[in-house]
């Protein structure tokens, strides 16, 4: 269905057109081309597609551009998800991996729950400090218990030298 405001009308032949008074001969006007749609007018994306280009390096988002509260714009509630996953998941990946053990999971898990790591970076040099924590204090107690065995063994050895003189000693005034 064709409205007035989608045809063009010829001008040149406008009595022709005039004399036309029923459905079939305004058929043959639309036929013979007297009477044709207009071209479809475009509906350009240009300035929206520049528009957009523009927003996507921050433009057009100062203070004036703002109609919700911070919160409305981007809610504290998805930074935190958004937080605890990719935390989460680092803390998965590690375990699987074998970096870190399940109680040092367990531990860290808790802490990244009670807001301790802002972000992934600061998780990651915790977990690396806390290795090398560990590992020190491992070598320190190696350290200790050989000591220890050293000198378990020392006074054990000077146990049986002391016997020993005192077995001669009492052999002797026999």
């Amino acid at each position: 269905m064709l409205f007035l405001s989608d045809t063009l009308l010829n001008a040149l032949y406008d009595f022709e057109i005039s004399q036309a008074n029923s459905r079939q001969d305004i058929r043959k006007l639309v036929k013979s081309g007297l009477i044709f749609k207009k071209p479809q007018a475009s509906h350009s994306r240009f300035r929206i597609r520049e528009h957009a280009a523009a927003k996507r390096l921050g433009r057009h988002s100062g203070h004036g551009k703002r109609k919700g509260t911070a919160e409305a714009r981007m809610p504290t509630s998805v930074l935190w998800m958004r937080r605890m996953r990719v935390l989460r998941n680092l803390l998965r990946k590690y375990r699987e991996q074998g970096k870190i053990d399940r109680h040092m999971y367990q531990e860290l898990y808790v802490k990244s729950k009670g807001n301790v790591f802002k972000n992934k970076r600061v998780l990651m040099e915790y977990i690396h400090k806390a290795k090398t924590e560990n590992a020190r204090i491992k070598a320190l107690k190696d350290q200790a218990e050989a000591h220890r065995l050293r000198n378990k063994a020392s006074r054990e050895r000077r146990a049986q030298r002391i016997a020993a003189k005192r077995d001669a000693l009492i052999s002797g005034e026999q």
